[in-house]
This record gives structure tokens, sequence and C-alpha cells, in this order.
């Protein structure tokens, strides 16, 4: 149980260290994805090789898996992209908004009666996005001068990671229907090279529109995308589905949603972004984490908590 805790608790604190890593590496969002979706996918081949462990797809589930990929990709570039306009703790926390939109998304899909419970914790997630968002606009109309000048695309970032948040939800979604038919890696080949398929297309428009983007990697750069992909994604992974086989869904669940957290204190460490906050964002947190922990609560009393959705956010962050 406790080296189960551990391993749970190591790979929510890799996943943490993804926004960081989104901050140092110095790559525009479009061309960080592209690499890190790339360096993924020969990973998880590599391993998939070496454990002769490929399987044959159904044509049906392979159309999704493709779409899945697709959708991280974009998910992927909007988040870093938070990253760049924002910082990484603005972006880790309206990403924490995700399993909120989740919970809706479903009930729309499934076609069920709304939970006015649920409704009112996505209410309460979302006010707190809003109150990063409108605080810092209304001081500055009351005081006529410019607030928060660190982070001049502030908001900008905030919408980025709010959409991040919501694409997450969707192929969370989806990948809920086939998680369990396939291995995990192979799951994560497939959408890693979709994915990074449709980057390569949509690059030129990057490059098109900002002609100033760097395409080669620094020496760092190159570093950190390697730290990324093998120990933020592919080792995280096999340390959270390891430790899945131990704990109960509901700790699970909770080690996972510690991920803002771990993350929101990484950035503070190695970046100091706390000087770059103003009051507004600790509110806007406080109502955030707010949410998740009364979602958690639910969960708990009506025993829907479940492994899968641990499986399925392994290394998509």
């Amino acid at each position: 149980m406790k080296k189960a805790l551990l391993q749970m608790n190591t790979a929510v604190l890799l996943w943490g260290f993804t926004g960081v890593l989104g901050r140092a590496i110095q790559l525009d969002a479009p061309v960080l994805v592209w690499y890190r979706m790339l360096l993924t996918a020969v990973f998880m081949a590599a391993i998939l090789f070496y454990r002769n462990q490929w399987v044959a797809i159904e044509k049906k589930d392979r159309t999704q898996m493709v779409l899945v990929g697709c959708l991280m990709g974009i998910h992927w570039v909007a988040f870093y992209g938070s990253i760049k306009l924002a910082n990484a703790s603005i972006a880790l926390v309206c990403l924490s908004t995700a399993s909120i939109f989740t919970s809706v998304i479903d009930t729309l899909v499934h076609r069920r009666k709304f939970d006015y419970g649920e409704l009112l914790i996505g209410a309460i997630a979302l006010l707190g996005v809003f109150v990063m968002y409108l605080i810092p606009e209304i001081e500055k109309a009351y005081h006529h001068k410019t607030i928060n000048d660190l982070l001049p695309h502030r908001n900008l970032g905030i919408a980025s990671g709010v959409i991040a948040a919501f694409l997450s939800s969707i192929f969370t979604i989806m990948n809920k229907r086939i998680a369990g038919k396939y291995p995990a890696c192979t799951m994560v080949f497939y959408e890693m090279g979709s994915g990074w398929i449709l980057i390569t297309l949509l690059l030129p428009i990057q490059f098109f529109y900002v002609p100033q983007t760097t395409l080669l990697p620094g020496v760092w750069d190159i570093v950190w995308l390697v730290v990324l992909s093998l120990c933020c994604t592919v080792w995280a992974q096999s340390l959270a589905l390891s430790a899945l086989k131990h704990l109960s869904s509901f700790t699970a669940t909770l080690s996972v949603n510690l991920e803002p957290v771990y993350g929101v204190l990484l950035a503070f460490i190695f970046f100091k972004e706390n000087e770059e906050l103003t009051w507004a964002f600790y509110v806007g947190i406080g109502l955030i984490c707010f949410s998740v922990l009364l979602q958690l609560v639910k969960m708990l009393r009506m025993h829907r908590a479940g492994a899968g959705y641990v499986q399925d956010r392994g290394g998509i962050d």
C-alpha cells in the first residue's frame, strides 16, 4: 500500500512538472507539442517492440484513437499556449476545471438527467476562473492604471487554459469507451502518432502568422523535451498504472487531483510565479480547489469513482 501511494504521488508529481517544463522550453507551443508527441510516439513504439505487445485494433476503434490524438494535440497547444501567454500556475489552475466539464459533457452524451449538485459544483469552478479574469480588469478600470504588467496577456492565457480543459474533458470521455479493450501503451502510441501528424499539417499556419518561430530546439530545450516525454509521460503513466492495482478508486482520484497543486508549487519554486500573481488568482484557485473537493466528496458518497479516469489521464498533461 505504501509503495503504491508513493508510485501514484510520484506520477502525479511528474505530471505537475509538465507546466514547469512547458515554461522552461523556449519553443512556441505548437512546435513544443510537435516534438513532445513525436518523442512520446517513438518511445512508446520502442517499448511495444521490446515487449512484443502489438495488438490488432478494430477499424472503428482506430478511427476513434486518431480523433482522440488530434484533440489531444490541440489540447496541448492550448495548454502550452496558456503557459506562454500567462504562466504555468494559471494554465494548471484552468486545466483543473476539466473534471467539471467532463461531468457535464458525460451527462449530455449519455442523455442522463442533469444533477443539479454537479451543476452547482461546476458553477463554483467557473466562478473561480471568472474571478481570476474579471477582478484585475475591474481594478484597472477603477484605478485608471495598468494592473499586473508582468502578465500583459494574462486573459488570453486564461481563455486558452479553459479551452485546454474543455478539450481534455472531451477526449477523456472518448477514451473511456475503449480504455479497457487495449493496452495503454498501444493507445498512447496511436494517439500520439495521429496527433503528431495533425500538428505537422498545421505547423505551416504557425510559420505563416509568426515568421520568427524557431523550429530547431536549443541544447537545453532538447534535454527538457526528452524529460517531458520520457519521464512525465512514459514513466509517469507506468507508475500510475502499477499503483492502480493496489489503490482504491477514490484514493487514486484524490491523488490525481493534487496535480495542479504540485504544479503551482513547483512553478512558485522554480520561476517565482507567486510574484507575478495578484490576490484574485488565490481567490480563484481557492474556489476551484473547493469545487474539486466537493466533486470528490460527491463521488465518494455515490460510489461512482473509477480507476478509468486515472488511466485515461495517464501521461496526457
